[in-house]
């Protein structure tokens, strides 16, 4: 089984890893990872970015 992108109700296979942290409450050097598809990378980018959370995107593993 395939993982599943972290957009609410989506079911499609994640290509993608969004990696952020909240500095408030993590270390620097933590990151959490939210999955994304291709469709919904773009708008969970924005999401972290606008809070300043977004630290990299990178290709999730096959």
């Amino acid at each position: 089984m395939s993982d599943i992108c972290s957009a609410k109700g989506c079911t499609e296979p994640a290509t993608w890893e969004l990696l952020w942290n909240n500095p408030k409450l993590h270390t620097p050097d933590r990151r959490k990872v939210w999955l994304a598809c291709d469709d919904h990378k773009a708008s969970l980018s924005d999401f972290l970015a606008a809070r300043s959370f977004l630290r990299d995107v990178v290709p999730h593993p096959e």
